[in-house]
């Protein structure tokens, strides 16, 4: 090269003493014009076949010509003829001595070729949808800095010798220069969207649009800070979903995949299970190990799959990680050659100004790559969430029986939030697993070169600290599994109190459950407590790390020889790696921690998402046709899991097209299983199912939807007017509608609970009906209602003259009037069935149900004949009946649908509190119920604050502040001790003093390690202590909650508090905490140190943290929105796959699980749309901050450079170093104990209304019972029978008059006195988990032997006594291991044990056989002989030997049918007279 110059007569390439060893530096003529002229040109040459492939690779669509294209391409051709016309200047003007000029004439040549080929780079990127170009811009920023030295030094040479010289030459360069200037500035914004791609969607991401300088400095956000910093942000302000980050983008591909996936670990099962086959069964240990394998295994192959399609993306992250390391380990270096400058005297200022500037472009560049890491891994983190969730919701809709039997709702629950969080955090952390040991090798590697030997004693240090923290690491991860075992325990628990909470607040059991409750919270804290402290422990020796290292380090560099000096450059630069060391020494042990509970999350999901599934060939679906049998069962045996026992043995039957069967047997025979093998839902053992055509389900147990009636009758479909109404007037709807605040546009509560049972079943019914299916499973639909409308729906709907009479139907059904009319009867006993055929045939046979039959038919029938009113069979022994048509008043009191159920119940209970509000109701709300999570708005006040610091205890608070201050104080001292020791003169080679300096570094060091431990263990336990408080006062409020606020607040809001926001007070807040006030504290430290070298640093520091608190202050507004939007969007999906689980075998048999699947992920999505911008904008803040913070690293260190001469190098040292680390920061009435003695109950002028502004329900009831009545209550359903009961249970408190008991007036009575006094058996029968005998005595106040008399009194003795485990028998989460009809007589079982002198049964036998119902009633005319029984009634025969009815006509039974009033009429049509 040296060569090529001299030919054109300049001076060598490089020259030392020319750019380095002078006050004056400048490059020489040759490199100005090689080099400096071709590495741009160089760059874009090599780079370009590879950028041109990616172009053809990605095809964006085109972008039209536009302005800012055009003005590139203008000044590129600019440029480009520039360069010609001074190559043909020269080659013109110099023709003769040419040879002389090459380095002149080939620079503007190779510059031209080099402009036109960038030209035809942003064709290309216009033709191939590349809105902002990358690649060009480093190109120009390359162009425009190789630049800047000719520039200087033509602007030197013209003040030196004038312009006048050489004028074309000056003015062609400043051109060219600005030229340059301008391309490199529109390179800086994006160009519009590509033909096609105009955008769709109301609000897109302006990152689309974004350039690539908008992009790396996140300005594209800027816009919805300032909007939310003027106005509080609300859901319409966020940004649509990029289409990449959509749930329906993502898990299309991953499903396939790991559908392919799970093909594989099944092949692997087959292959063990075939080779196990031979070799006979496995011993118990070996199972256990293959169980585990197979956990294993498939959070292996879960993290594979998530690999394979978010790992390209990740590498990306993993780049710029890698080139921030690079820049980070380049500072110390420039630190030390600026601590070296500062020593020499000699050295000329500009190197000083050099190395500053320096340092503060290789901070900014460290800060753009670390967000721009960081960026990506949320990016994958928020990916990853969507996906598993995903995963999770679209396995429950397909997951079998056994397998869902496994793991509660709440446990998926917990699948969804805790554990995707766990998968989150993994991304961000992982990288650290394997670049925090190349960090450290790194760190220790430089230490070596500046201590020599010396910096062994570090590596010591370093390896005594990892074991340590290994150790605290493996057993906080045994820890958190333990706590998340006992989470999940309280969270099962919590959805099981929510879903039963009616039947908490009948029982009074509110304490028990919240002990229960309480219970698994104490062992998780007690778990959390330990990791804490562990944590302190492993939090106190990282932030000590710096001071340990350093202290092995410079003690043993002084002692071996004392001729080792301390200096600045010394101290400062070791100190500054050390700082660095302490980022992987603190993140590697969180990197584990972080990878093995993602392990075990990993686990967890795999297991859940590789448990069993539902077997398609279950049932065999076969087209519609016209002629034959619809559904076929040969010799079918059926399981509810794979391993049970059979459920069902020997089933064969086949029913004609159009048949109506009819399914009957005892409580438990098998007659709901039946219908699930039809749908598939139980594992086929042998035989064939056959099943033609489409399908609707009713089952026994009402799924209703939280959405309004109309939505849940339509279930998906058009709404076909003439067709619904058709339906609604079949399923006796019409009247009930007539009620609901807003007919059929009423928000329905979360399982139906503002319907009565009724109501919920006739919903249901009408949407199978609504469907127009070829096939109707019906499971018992008639037993929730009474006579008078289950004859109603039995003749429009189910019977031979209904509107299914073309379609087959399947009734399972224990009332026997409908049983004539049935073309086919299958009776069901253990199982199997012992009869099928006609009414006819099968009393003709004489068998069992013939005895049956005449045992329940008899009375009845002589009654029938004697009063000489023949009636069809049909209506005979149905002992239903209702009163709508004759009771003036039926409308009032048929209001029972809407239990309290709207914000504006004003009544207040005693341990109830509800806040009043008189808000008037607009009409288009009246049917609203549930009410939407609603996000506050604004910053969080400082009440809340001071509410959560009230809860810790000012004694604990003030003694933590103050710590804080010790250890920064000690923590400033020991830095400026050594600041000290680096200027100590040296004398002979040597320092004085030594081992004094060392002692007191030693004991400065070893005082800040123990403050440091005594504040994080200390904010550690009042966070647990706060923890601990605000949980029980939540959980109290709940409980304590009247029953309207369970119904329009959905159990995914409450859930999602219970579960995401308590953990976010466990770990979040106190994590916040103490790094806050290990921010504010390390921030007053860097300011002092700062402003004790360079006073004049004041003048930058001041606007500098002005800035700061501006930028934060925009920033705090639309983080805290962002995040509360972010939290009120989880709960809806929460909310909807705790409503899918329950409803899955609903929605499998309508086959809508791909609407339910669009629903979740637009749920799904909608948090996503909050989340998103909520983790840039911490993006977005840190980007700003730490510019402003290398601001201070460059004012401290351009003041340094400036008061040289005055400043000691070790000041100087403990500034910079020091600013390089600025970057980031009613009490009831006392009753008597045997309350009530006698049982009289006294209405006066009672009445009762759902919400304010409503008629009232109940109108002027006012009667008396006398001690031991017994009172019948009928009516149609939905008339307000229930009502009653909720009532005097003060569910419900009354809106006029009183209800005495013992002449007590019940509203003076605490809720729980109340309560537990009196006994409901109410219509929905409630289980919770857990044994049979929690179930019937929750507070252990009976012994053994009560129980078992009381479960022998309600017929359940054998069946329990034949269990295994007895008394000690696990029932599921709602029972669902017992039959409905089971769970109601164990329902009555806590009556009989309780045995108080009023009780009150509210349909209590509406799922048991009429032979069970018969031998109950006799039970309680035995049982409850001295005691007040009010009984709730749709079958007439359970009243018949009552005191008297209610409340329209009161009087003995016998007394009204003589009187032949409504009760007669009632009577008749049940064809009981």
């Amino acid at each position: 090269m040296d060569t090529f110059c001299k030919l054109s007569g300049l001076d060598p390439l490089w020259d030392w003493n020319r750019t380095w060893y002078t006050a004056n530096p400048d490059l020489t003529q040759c490199f100005q014009n090689t080099v400096l002229v071709w590495v741009p040109c160089v760059y874009l040459w090599l780079l370009a076949p590879f950028y041109c492939l990616h172009l053809y690779c990605h095809d964006n669509g085109r972008i039209r010509i536009s302005c800012l294209c055009t003005t590139k391409m203008v000044l590129g051709f600019l440029l480009a003829s520039f360069g010609l016309v001074e190559f043909f200047y020269i080659l013109l003007e110099r023709s003769q001595e040419i040879q002389q000029h090459m380095v002149f004439l080939l620079s503007p040549i190779i510059r031209s070729m080099t402009v036109i080929l960038a030209l035809f780079i942003i064709q290309l990127e216009r033709l191939r949808g590349c809105r902002s170009s990358v690649f060009l811009f480093l190109f120009w920023v390359l162009a425009v800095v190789c630049s800047l030295v000719p520039l200087r030094a033509k602007i030197q040479l013209a003040v030196d010798e004038g312009i006048a010289s050489d004028i074309v030459r000056y003015l062609a360069f400043f051109s060219y220069f600005t030229l340059q200037l301008a391309q490199l500035f529109l390179c800086c914004f994006a160009d519009q969207r590509p033909e096609g791609k105009a955008a769709t969607e109301k609000n897109p991401c302006p990152v689309k649009d974004a350039s690539f300088l908008s992009k790396i400095l996140f300005w594209w956000f800027t816009g919805l800070v300032v909007k939310g910093y003027r106005t509080p942000l609300e859901a319409d302000d966020l940004w649509t979903l990029r289409e990449e980050d959509t749930s329906d983008r993502i898990i299309s591909d991953l499903e396939q995949e790991w559908t392919a996936e799970c093909a594989r670990i099944q092949k692997q099962e087959k292959a063990l299970a075939s080779g196990v086959a031979l070799g006979g069964k496995l011993p118990d240990q070996a199972q256990l190990l293959r169980k585990l394998q197979k956990e294993q295994s498939s959070g292996f192959f879960l993290l594979r799959t998530l690999a394979r399609k978010f790992g390209p993306y990740f590498l990306t992250g993993t780049m710029c990680i890698i080139f921030h390391d690079a820049f980070m380990f380049a500072i110390p270096q420039v630190l030390s050659l600026l601590l070296g400058f500062m020593r020499d005297d000699d050295a000329p200022l500009w190197k000083g100004y050099f190395y500053a500037t320096l340092m503060f472009l290789l901070s900014c560049l460290q800060s753009l790559f670390n967000h721009q890491y960081m960026y990506t891994c949320f990016t994958v983190g928020m990916r990853v969430k969507t996906a598993v969730m995903g995963l999770v919701y679209r396995k429950s809709l397909v997951i079998n029986s056994s397998a869902r039997r496994t793991c509660t709702v709440g446990e998926i629950v917990n699948l969804v939030s805790a554990d995707t969080q766990k998968l989150m955090d993994f991304v961000v952390y992982f990288n650290a697993v394997w670049l925090a040991p190349i960090e450290i090798a790194l760190c220790l590697f430089f230490l070596w070169q500046h201590l020599g030997p010396s910096a062994l004693a570090g590596i010591a240090t370093v390896i005594l600290i990892f074991p340590l923290n290994g150790y605290i690491a493996k057993k906080r991860s045994k820890l958190q599994e333990v706590q998340m075992k006992f989470m999940d325990g309280r969270i099962r628990l919590m959805n099981e109190i929510l879903s039963g909470i009616k039947i908490l607040k009948f029982y009074a059991w509110e304490k028990a459950f919240l002990e229960q409750v309480l219970g698994y919270r104490e062992k998780e804290l007690k778990a959390l407590k330990k990791s804490q402290i562990l944590y302190s422990i492993s939090f106190a020796s990282f932030n000590s790390s710096s001071f340990l290292i350093a202290f092995a380090m410079f003690g043993v560099y002084v002692t071996i020889d004392e001729k080792n000096v301390l200096d600045a450059q010394k101290v400062f630069v070791s100190m500054a790696l050390i700082n660095i060391l302490k980022t992987p020494l603190s993140q590697l042990p969180f990197a584990m921690s972080t990878t093995m509970q993602a392990f075990v999350s990993l686990k967890r999901l795999g297991k859940y998402l590789c448990s069993e599934e539902l077997k398609a060939e279950n049932v065999t679906k076969a087209a519609y046709s016209l002629d034959g049998e619809d559904i076929a069962i040969d010799n079918g045996t059926f399981s509810w899991s794979a391993q049970g026992p059979p459920c069902l043995k020997r089933i064969n039957f086949r029913v004609p097209r159009g048949s109506l069967v009819a399914v009957v047997g005892h409580v438990g025979s098998g007659k709901s299983s039946l219908l699930s093998a039809m749908l598939g839902e139980t594992e086929k053992r042998s035989g064939h199912v056959t099943v033609k055509g489409s399908m609707a389900y009713v089952p026994q147990q009402a799924w209703i939807q939280n959405a309004t009636v109309q939505d849940n009758v339509v279930f998906g479909r058009e709404k076909l007017k003439t067709w619904y109404q058709c339906v609604l007037e079949a399923c006796a709807l019409l009247p009930d509608l007539d009620i609901l605040p807003a007919g059929d546009a009423t928000e329905i509560g979360e399982k139906g609970l503002n319907l009565s049972g009724g109501q919920k079943q006739r919903v249901s019914l009408a949407r199978a009906v609504y469907r127009r299916a070829d096939v109707y499973l019906l499971d018992d639909p008639l037993s929730a209602v009474d006579a008078h409308v289950g004859q109603h729906i039995f003749d429009k709907v189910i019977g031979p003259k209904g509107v299914l009479r073309d379609k087959t139907r399947i009734l399972v059904t224990h009332g026997m009037s409908f049983l004539p009319q049935a073309d086919l009867i299958l009776v069901l006993v253990d199982g199997e069935i012992t009869e099928s055929g006609s009414y006819q045939e099968l009393l003709s046979r004489h068998g069992a149900f013939a005895d049956f039959i005449h045992t329940f038919a008899n009375s009845e029938r002589k009654e029938s004949a004697e009063s000489g009113i023949q009636r069809a069979g049909s209506r005979r022994s149905n002992a239903r009946l209702s009163m709508v048509d004759f009771m003036p008043f039926s409308r009032d009191l048929s209001q029972e649908q809407l239990i309290g159920g709207d914000s504006t119940n004003t009544n207040l209970q005693n341990m109830e509190p509800v806040i009043e509000t008189d808000q008037e109701q607009v009409l288009e709300d009246l049917g609203k119920l549930t009410e939407v999570d609603k996000a506050r708005t604004g910053r969080v006040r400082l009440d809340m604050y001071m509410e959560y610091f009230k809860t810790i205890g000012t004694a604990l608070i003030v003694p933590i502040v103050l710590m804080y201050a010790f250890q920064q104080g000690a923590s400033l001292t020991y830095n400026y001790w050594l600041c000290l020791w680096a200027d100590d003169p040296i004398v002979n080679g040597t320092q004085s003093d030594t081992d004094l300096k060392l002692a007191v570094f030693g004991a400065l060091g070893l005082a800040q390690g123990i403050a440091i431990f005594s504040t994080t263990v200390a904010i550690s336990i009042c966070g647990i202590i706060a923890s601990r408080h605000l949980h029980i006062e939540l959980l109290n409020n709940v409980l304590h909650s009247p029953m309207s606020f369970f119904e329009r607040t959905p159990s995914g809001n409450l859930l999602n508090r219970f579960a995401k926001e308590i953990d976010a007070i466990d770990c979040m807040i106190p994590d916040g905490l103490r790094m806050m006030l290990g921010y504010v504290f390390k921030l007053l430290e860097v300011c002092i140190i700062v402003m004790m070298a360079t006073p004049f640093a004041a003048v930058f520091i001041l606007p500098l943290a002005f800035l700061y608190g501006f930028v934060q202050s925009f920033y705090v507004a639309t983080s805290c929105q962002l995040r509360r939007l972010e939290s009120v969007s989880r709960s809806p999906i929460y909310t909807h796959l705790n409503e899918t689980v329950q409803g899955a075998s609903v929605i499998r048999a309508f086959r809508e699980e791909h609407r339910f699947i669009l629903q979740a992920n637009k749920r799904v999505d909608f948090n996503q749309t909050s989340y998103f911008p909520r983790f840039v904008a911490t993006r977005w803040l840190a980007v700003n901050l730490e510019f402003v913070g290398n601001g201070v690293v460059l004012a401290a260190a351009i003041l340094s450079v400036m008061g040289k001469h005055t400043l000691s190098p070790g000041i100087v040292g403990l500034a910079v170093s020091h600013s390089l680390q600025a970057a980031w920061t009613v009490e009831g009435s006392s009753l008597p104990l045997d309350w009530p003695q006698r049982g009289t109950i006294e209405f006066q002028d009672y009445g009762l209304q759902y919400r304010k502004g409503l008629d009232l329900a109940l109108k002027g009831i006012t009667l008396n019972i006398q001690e031991r009545e017994k009172v019948g209550i009928v009516g149609r359903t939905g008339a307000g029978k229930s009502s009653l009961a909720l009532g005097i249970f003060r569910i419900l408190e009354a809106a006029k008059g009183k209800i005495f008991v013992d002449g007590v007036d019940l509203a003076d009575i605490g809720l729980h006195d109340l309560r537990s006094r009196i006994t409901i058996i109410p219509q929905d029968p409630v289980l919770f988990s857990g044994s049979l005998r929690m179930n019937l005595d929750p507070f252990d106040n009976y012994n053994d032997e009560e129980v078992w008399n009381s479960l022998e009194l309600a017929h359940l003795k054998n069946f329990v006594s034949n269990l295994p485990d007895k008394l000690s028998h696990e029932c599921s989460e709602g029972g669902e291991n017992l039959s409905l009809g089971q769970r109601q007589l164990v329902c009555l079982a806590r009556a009989l044990l309780r045995k108080t002198k009023i009780l009150v049964l509210d349909e209590a036998t509406a799922a048991v056989d009429l032979e069970t119902d018969t031998l109950i009633q006799s039970t309680i005319r035995t049982q409850f002989e001295d005691c007040t029984v009010l009984t709730i009634a749709h079958r007439l025969n359970t009243i018949m030997d009552y005191t008297r009815g209610l409340i329209s006509e009161t009087d003995s039974p016998a007394n009204l049918i003589a009187q032949r009033g409504q009760f007669y009429r009632m009577c008749r049509e049940a064809g009981l007279v």
